[in-house]
């Protein structure tokens, strides 16, 4: 009986020693919620799951005005590269027509050129400041209408003078406009396809010292090179042609350049 007794109780004492370690470790998430009765410890961790679910909701929503946000600028770089691609080809055919008044091909200038084309004359600045005779068309109060409406007098109806006018009344009326390098470039062909050379260069000039970075320069500055070297000044002509070759490499107004410069 005795030896029976030390045998349940032996057994016993194994059977704690082995559940007690289980029974540790199964209570361990509890207590890592803190102290107190299980409602209590309930209660924290229902606290603790609806924070991080509002967390999650406002990061959610977050989320959601970020990608808003994002598909609006989206939007809005699709239609400024819409506007650009329009004004380029408005540019493109605004060239074209140009083109079609100069039997000279491409040209070019900078600010060297143009203090030398200013230098040719003091008197020339003067000149091609007067407006011919012809009175210039009445104003529209729009850019766009009033640019179209000057070339349109130079390209469609031939009317050089009254063209003259209405791109110095232009120039006038919008000082900021960015048609001003091609108003003016306008200016220079007109003047030399009516034999006012001096007037040509000065307005070629206006291109090159102000709009150096308009496509219409390095035009402008060859044609300055051309007329001085039509008036003799060869020597000013030589460095507006090596200034055209070094500024714009690779254009057609440089090869157009270096072209004059071999012939010499």
């Amino acid at each position: 009986m005795s030896g029976n007794f030390r045998h349940h109780l032996l057994s016993l004492s194994l059977l704690v020693g082995v559940a007690a370690p289980w029974a540790a470790t199964a209570s361990a998430p509890i207590s890592n919620v803190g102290s107190g009765s299980v409602e209590d410890r309930v209660t924290t961790l229902e606290r603790i799951s609806n924070g991080q679910g509002q967390l999650l909701t406002q990061l959610q929503q977050q989320l959601s005005d970020n990608q808003r946000d994002i598909d609006s600028l989206r939007g809005q770089i699709q239609e400024n590269q819409y506007q650009l691609s329009q004004i380029t080809d408005r540019q493109k055919q605004i060239y074209q027509q140009m083109d079609t008044l100069s039997s000279q091909g491409s040209a070019g200038a900078n600010a060297a050129a143009a203090g030398a084309a200013a230098g040719a004359s003091a008197a020339d600045a003067g000149s091609a400041a007067q407006a011919p005779a012809n009175a210039a068309p009445a104003s529209t109060g729009d850019e766009n209408t009033d640019y179209n409406a000057a070339a349109s007098l130079a390209l469609d109806k031939k009317d050089f003078d009254q063209a003259i006018s209405a791109f110095q009344a232009f120039i006038k009326q919008y000082p900021k406009s960015t048609y001003l390098p091609n108003a003016n470039y306008w200016l220079g062909q007109l003047y030399y396809n009516k034999g006012k050379k001096d007037d040509a260069a000065y307005f070629y000039a206006v291109v090159v010292k102000n709009f150096p970075k308009s496509p219409k320069s390095p035009d402008a500055m060859f044609k300055v090179g051309v007329i001085m070297q039509e008036k003799g000044q060869s020597d000013k002509a030589k460095a507006v042609f090596q200034q055209v070759v070094k500024q714009y490499p690779n254009t057609e107004s440089a090869k157009l350049a270096q072209k004059r410069l071999s012939a010499e």
